[in-house]
């Protein structure tokens, strides 16, 4: 649970969403693009220095914070969220891992809100299968020379920073991924945008190719054989604040239609007095009430320094099927209303079938529930029998 500040903090964050985010939202699934000034202005708010310490610069507070704060945005519009929480991931790993001189150069342009960043894991050939990336790091004399393709990464679009993982060994090999700082605007960088039929905009998705790229020794950030554990744990984070996320869409439309429903009138009388239109709410709020509590038992074991592999898989499993299931039923209970781009639920629901995707799509997140629950069972049955 956030503590007392970190709430009044977090009240400052609502307002931000809806007042500043909300209103712009809209405009960017009709081919508008988010304004530099707007993360200038989210990091007014402090949304670039969450979990960076104070001594770096930042404001020292919780994951719970965190997963809180996204929850928010992305009521607001689940890409902009993305965007924000991974320039923000990447200052936080900078503070806590670059060496002095990389530090020096970057971090206060990301905190500041001045430049973006991401961080570069997926490619063609491997996106949950994260052992399996084919860019390569070779050393040389002086650093590294990285090749290889990024692709489906979010603020590749415009940041000028990325954490890329890179496999300095055999292709496969865990031991042999390592992460690098890499100039995004440097020779032998060649970004793209990458686009579908749901809006990419607000999250800056797209890739980048890397062809001879030098990378100085000093912005080696985790060194072969650290990296693979590392982005492991970043990864169950990811997977909790995304499933606030969802929980975060699903709230602000289940707001917006029970609003609607006192307004709009059927046949002599609201829609909210016709049993069937308002059972269809009490579900939904009943599914929500499910998927917060799933995701704070998650958060807490974060912030507990457990072991939440299967909290976090279970709580994006759950939460991402609830936001496609109940944002559907909240868009059908709107009508057509719902497709005013002003409305906010058809790019939530959008954005709920790319929450299935990212960082671990359901159905791997279903496989590792199953091993985890059926190692668990096995060693309670060996016990047993002892």
């Amino acid at each position: 649970m956030a503590t007392v500040s970190e709430l009044a903090w977090l009240a400052r964050i609502n307002a931000f969403a809806d007042h500043d985010v909300a209103p712009l939202a809209g405009r960017w699934v009709c081919g508008d693009v988010p304004g530099k000034d707007l993360l200038g202005r989210a990091a007014e708010y402090g949304l670039t220095r969450i979990e960076v310490p104070v001594a770096e610069g930042g404001l020292g507070l919780s994951f719970a914070a965190k997963a809180r704060a996204c929850e928010l945005l992305a009521a607001a519009d689940f890409g902009f969220a993305m965007s924000v929480v991974n320039s923000h991931n990447v200052a936080a790993k900078l503070a806590r891992c670059a060496r002095p001189s990389v530090k020096d150069q970057l971090l206060r342009p990301l905190l500041a809100g001045e430049a973006s960043a991401c961080t570069a894991l997926t490619e063609a050939g491997a996106g949950s299968d994260f052992a399996a990336i084919r860019t390569s790091a070779r050393r040389v004399a002086d650093g590294w020379v990285l090749n290889g393709e990024k692709t489906w990464i979010v603020n590749a679009r415009h940041a000028s920073v990325a954490i890329v993982y890179a496999q300095c060994g055999e292709i496969g090999s865990r031991d042999g991924i390592g992460a690098f700082v890499v100039d995004l605007n440097a020779q032998g960088v060649e970004r793209f945008a990458r686009d579908a039929d749901f809006s990419q905009v607000s999250a800056g998705t797209g890739g980048f190719r890397l062809t001879d790229c030098h990378v100085e020794p000093e912005r080696l950030l985790l060194e072969p054989g650290l990296a693979f554990k590392s982005i492991l744990g970043e990864i169950n984070g990811a997977r909790i604040y995304v499933a606030a996320m969802c929980c975060g869409m699903v709230r602000a439309g289940l707001g917006i239609v029970r609003h609607y429903g006192l307004e709009r009138h059927t046949f002599g009388q609201p829609l909210v007095d016709h049993q069937a239109w308002r059972l269809d709410l009490a579900r939904c709020d009943t599914e929500l009430a499910a998927a917060q509590a799933l995701v704070a038992e998650a958060v807490a074991g974060i912030v507990a320094g457990c072991d939440v592999q299967l909290l976090a898989a279970q709580a994006k499993i759950y939460a991402v099927d609830s936001a496609q299931r109940q944002l559907a039923v909240l868009f059908h209970a709107m009508g057509a209303e719902a497709l005013n781009p002003e409305r906010p639920l058809a790019r939530h629901l959008a954005a709920a079938q790319v929450a299935a995707l990212v960082d671990g799509s359901t159905e791997m997140l279903l496989e590792r529930v199953a091993h985890l629950t059926h190692g668990r069972a096995r060693r309670k049955t060996q016990s047993d029998r002892q």
